[in-house]
């Protein structure tokens, strides 16, 4: 294989840094779940390299700002790796402190709601790891929100009830391209 070959097959190394991601402030959520998650960041740099059967995201929480709400997943394991500063997971156990150099994994099935907060006076960021089994449904036990996965439409936000949120709120991703 000749370097030009191998150039078409893979994307070149990626330099995160220099991906231009502005943050934002509100999440994907439908209303009202979306305001006062505070500022994040997320750079898909699994995404900008090309992966497919797993997702790999860089995120940064300013002070106070939370990673998600409180979720767990059906179908897909989650990873994540505390690159710096300081988070506090919240889970059913209750809450617990992470920093740089700690690693959490949350086990497909398991019904442990978690989420992270920026609980420090720095921002802090992690780098996150999922696989994208599919079908997958999410499970917000502490809000009327549940996401499900249909593998041939994408995703749909779900009330408890099973009726779905309107139309505009739905998330303009679709499934992977494989």
């Amino acid at each position: 294989m000749t370097p030009a070959d191998a150039a078409a097959r893979n994307p070149p190394p990626l330099n995160p840094a220099a991906m231009n991601v502005p943050p934002t402030r509100t999440t994907v959520y439908p209303p009202p779940w979306r305001e006062n998650n505070g500022a994040l960041s997320w750079k898909a740099v699994g995404n900008a390299l090309g992966l497919t059967r797993f997702g790999v995201n860089i995120v940064t929480l300013e002070p106070g700002a939370r990673s998600s709400q409180r979720h767990w997943h059906k179908a897909q394991d989650e990873f994540v790796y505390v690159i710096g500063g300081e988070l506090t997971l919240v889970s059913e156990a209750g809450e617990t402190p992470v920093r740089a150099g700690h690693c959490l994994g949350f086990q497909a099935g398991v019904p442990d709601g978690h989420c992270l907060i920026n609980t420090g006076t720095a921002p802090a960021t992690y780098l996150v790891v999922g696989d994208r089994t599919r079908p997958e449904h999410v499970t917000y036990p502490d809000i009327d929100l549940e996401l499900d996965g249909n593998p041939a439409t994408g995703p749909r936000w779900l009330h408890k009830n099973g009726a779905p949120y309107a139309d505009e709120y739905q998330p303009k991703w679709g499934p992977p391209k494989r």
